[in-house]
């Protein structure tokens, strides 16, 4: 008990910084969900049930365009399909006999940047870790959603475009740490910016979207690095 007790408040400390840039991304993601005709309860249920940047700014533009259920469902499969792999790495950091039921809420809380946090977490990564990261991103994404509704169109554009940044600056918080010090985790970042600006530039590539772009590229450096560069199973220890 006192060791899922600390645990769960190493995952609150290590993810404050998640909740707050959370915070400030999705009210911009609650202006324009009551731009598109939201009201508080609707962009707040779909903020406590998706949990996702990319999938909720694309699934209210296809709201707002009045799409079909399946093209929405499609999009949604597409975007957020790189969970998978984030679940599936970290299911490599889990005890093995860690319940179902702690996977399945383990799995519901995985985004980009619980990831990011979990994965650097050293040793064997306990579910009251990632409960303690979730229970300070899931209310700041919600909170700052609701918030984002009710202010609307309050503030200045330039505000809006400045918050809009925010989450980059935080996934740079999270692989920035990990990566001092550790010249294979540098390089394999810098191979992922260069891939990642290829894609989004060469004619044959930009059409990709943005689900799939991560999802190969994803596969294709983590495959590669697994193999050339494998982690001790003492890692975990």
């Amino acid at each position: 008990m006192k060791t899922n007790w600390k645990a769960w408040r190493s995952g609150i400390k290590d993810g404050l910084p998640v909740g707050l840039g959370y915070f400030a991304v999705s009210f911009t993601f609650g202006i324009m969900a009551k731009q598109s005709g939201l009201n508080p309860f609707e962009a707040g249920f779909m903020s406590v049930t998706n949990l996702t940047s990319a999938g909720q700014f694309a699934g209210l533009t296809l709201i707002a365009s009045v799409a079909t259920v399946l093209e929405i469902v499609l999009t949604q499969l597409i975007i957020n399909s790189r969970y998978f792999l984030m679940s599936f790495a970290l299911s490599q950091k889990i005890d093995p006999n860690t319940p179902f039921f702690h996977r399945l809420i383990m799995a519901f809380g995985i985004t980009d940047e619980v990831f990011g946090v979990s994965a650097a977490a050293p040793g064997r990564l306990s579910p009251f870790f990632i409960y303690g990261v979730m229970s300070v991103a899931i209310p700041g994404w919600v909170l700052g959603t609701l918030l984002g509704v009710i202010s609307g169109n309050i503030l200045p554009e330039r505000l809006m475009s400045a918050l809009s940044i925010a989450l980059y600056g935080m996934l740079l918080a999270v692989i920035i740490p990990p990566a001092k010090g550790n010249k294979i985790l540098t390089v394999l970042i810098v191979i992922s910016m260069v891939l990642s600006l290829l894609f989004a530039v060469l004619p044959l590539l930009h059409t990709i979207s943005s689900g799939v772009k991560i999802i190969v590229l994803t596969v294709l450096i983590a495959g590669i690095a697994a193999y050339l560069f494998p982690v001790k199973e003492h890692a975990h220890e």
